[in-house]
């Protein structure tokens, strides 16, 4: 079996990477930064349809993006998500029909009012972000219609030790493994009372997996229904060197966050067997712990 990756330099790629190398799985990866694979962009056509067309593999992966809501990032994220989805799937259509293809969404193009989200559940157009997300699942959709076996997987926040610093829970453990040797700075955070999920990203590779493996579910969001404060990933965090998080965090008192509460309903993607492995305090100690 083969697969390609585009994507495959982000935590992401890495675990879904490791996942398809212990099934057996032939991986091609595609990133725009330097590395090991082939260095190039879903948003460019013509790599997009050399690779399928001569590869023929069983599976397509996209996994690319930025993972921001700025609207600074809009055109940018037009390109790699909505565009590079519909480059994949012409040219599966066109040259590869019998590949199964998996689009990653986001649970932030959901309407969200509160409550747990469920991959039915209306969509909102609500940043730059969304508006590329939403588009792609429509083209899945469409492509869909057209016999092609396109999978879409909604991911809820998730992280690893692997995770850039830009993101917050990174920039949170980062901050406390400097606190553990010595540094004596303060951590400043919007609202500490915003709940979400906190995944594994191995996890989340792990049902991705085992989505595009039956053909039952072709839609479903990714995540493991389990909402937290940042302030308990904090507690989780400090907890671990050993001191009170009190005595470092600031909370801003200004800051707007997007939402009050971001958590799935994955109902669907545990009826076709996933659960996770990893839980809150034990990724809060893989991260702290990472050398």
């Amino acid at each position: 079996m083969k697969a390609i990756i585009f994507g495959i330099n982000g935590q992401d790629g890495f675990y879904l990477n490791e996942i398809l190398k212990k099934e057996g799985v032939e991986v091609i990866g595609v990133s725009r930064s330097d590395g090991k694979w082939i260095k190039g962009s879903v948003a460019d056509y013509n790599l997009v349809q050399k690779l399928i067309k001569t590869q023929q593999p069983d599976y397509v992966f996209h996994l690319a993006a930025n993972s921001t809501t700025n609207h600074n990032a809009l055109f940018e994220n037009h390109e790699t998500i909505a565009t590079g989805t519909l480059n994949i799937l012409e040219n599966v259509y066109k040259f590869s029909p019998k590949t199964k293809v998996f689009i990653s969404g986001s649970g932030l193009q959901f309407k969200n009012i509160g409550k747990p989200i469920a991959e039915n559940d209306e969509f909102e157009a609500r940043d730059a972000y969304s508006v590329a997300r939403i588009q792609s699942v429509y083209a899945a959709r469409y492509f869909r219609t057209l016999g092609l076996n396109v999978y879409v997987g909604y991911f809820f926040n998730h992280d690893s030790p692997l995770r850039t610093e830009r993101h917050l829970n990174q920039k949170i453990v980062m901050a406390v493994k400097r606190i553990a040797n010595g540094s004596a700075e303060k951590i400043e955070i919007g609202n500490i009372n915003v709940k979400k999920e906190f995944n594994f990203a191995g996890d989340m590779m792990r049902a991705i997996w085992l989505l595009v493996n039956q053909e039952n579910l072709f839609e479903s969001v990714i995540g493991n229904g389990q909402a937290y404060s940042i302030e308990e990933w904090i507690k989780n965090c400090f907890f671990i060197i050993n001191k009170n998080w009190k005595d470092f965090v600031i909370e801003k008192n200004d800051y707007i966050a997007e939402y009050n509460i971001l958590v799935s309903n994955p109902i669907k993607l545990f009826n076709i067997g996933y659960s996770t492995e990893i839980d809150i305090i034990n990724l809060a100690k893989m991260m702290v712990n990472k050398k």
